[in-house]
């Protein structure tokens, strides 16, 4: 590909607080927030939403519900009536966090993050990324469990029926969570031991900050575009969530500068679930559109699911031509 981008120059790793100046000096524009509106859930909330997908000729979104006072969360398949989003009826509904969706050789492929007890520290939770597939929603069966301590871990079938596969290790690898990349040619090649050995993408996150992949786009040059959050600490209490995108060649390995494209005060206000989570927005999917727009759907404050159109930021990396 040629690489006459700006962003695809040599990369300097940037702060959150510099891609927000950037983001803020840079005019892109943002427009309809609107607010989904949920029933059938009691007084949950419903957060950190995907986009939606089409399921058996249904549009149906699932979303994270869980009570504001907890963190005991289930994923819910939700179909909308008359402008509200309520349960799908024979839906399964799957005890985890943070849901995401996509295709690898024709079927459905969900996924979530899964709480359960340290198995070494009484009283301790771990989590790590889950997969379900299937036909369709309701013949999801799981396949796949990443590794301990895994979240944000992500699949996309390539061009050529291969599969990229995104990672995000923490602590001694990862620090406080960086992402990672590797491929393979089929999914029963995905282990354990393949995703902690993936190579780290570098110069993305500075040591005190975070961040990961929430949902990959094969562009139609063969590029990925990557939807995902990059996040930090205020004060050591507050955090700042930010959507961000990049672009990277499957091939190479070789990828963009991360940018924000939208902000908290570009949606509508609201509640929070804490008020050390205000200032959250965690990127849930993006719905491309044919006039340059896109619709991205994400959770809010760790408490409301929105919508809001921007302008669709891997435009500009679809169009590159090879070199």
């Amino acid at each position: 590909m040629n690489r006459s981008n700006s962003a695809w120059k040599k990369n300097v790793v940037k702060s959150c607080a510099t891609l927000l100046t950037e983001y803020e000096a840079s005019g892109k524009s943002s427009s309809h927030p609107s607010k989904l509106m949920f029933q059938g859930i009691g007084d949950r909330d419903v957060y950190n939403i995907a986009a939606p997908f089409a399921d058996e000729g249904e549009l149906v979104i699932v979303g994270r519900v869980e009570s504001r006072d907890s963190e005991q969360a289930e994923i819910v398949f939700f179909v909308e009536r008359q402008g509200i989003w309520t349960p799908r009826e024979g839906a399964p509904v799957l005890t985890l966090q943070d849901p995401f969706h996509t295709r690898i050789k024709g079927e459905l492929v969900v996924g979530g993050v899964e709480i359960f007890p340290h198995p070494e520290r009484p009283g301790d939770l771990v989590w790590r990324t889950v997969f379900y597939k299937g036909s369709h929603i309701a013949e999801l069966k799981l396949f796949f469990t990443g590794p301990d301590g895994m979240k944000d871990l992500r699949l996309v079938e390539l061009g050529d029926g291969s599969i990229g596969v995104f990672t995000r290790p923490q602590g001694e690898k990862g620090g406080r969570g960086r992402i990672g990349y590797c491929r393979i040619a089929s999914l029963d090649e995905l282990s354990v031991q393949l995703i902690d050995n993936a190579p780290l993408l570098e110069e993305q996150f500075t040591q005190d900050e975070w961040g990961g992949g929430n949902e990959m786009h094969l562009l139609k040059n063969g590029l990925i575009g990557v939807l995902g959050h990059i996040a930090c600490f205020e004060d050591g209490e507050d955090r700042h969530y930010y959507p961000m995108v990049f672009a990277l060649d499957p091939t190479t390995g070789q990828h963009s500068a991360i940018e924000l494209i939208a902000v908290r005060s570009r949606f509508l206000p609201g509640e929070a679930k804490r008020s050390d989570l205000a200032d959250v927005v965690f990127s849930g999917g993006l719905i491309r559109r044919l006039d340059g727009t896109a619709d991205l759907y994400a959770g809010i404050s760790d408490a409301e699911a929105q919508r809001i159109t921007i302008t669709d930021p891997f435009t500009k990396y679809e169009n590159e031509e090879p070199s």
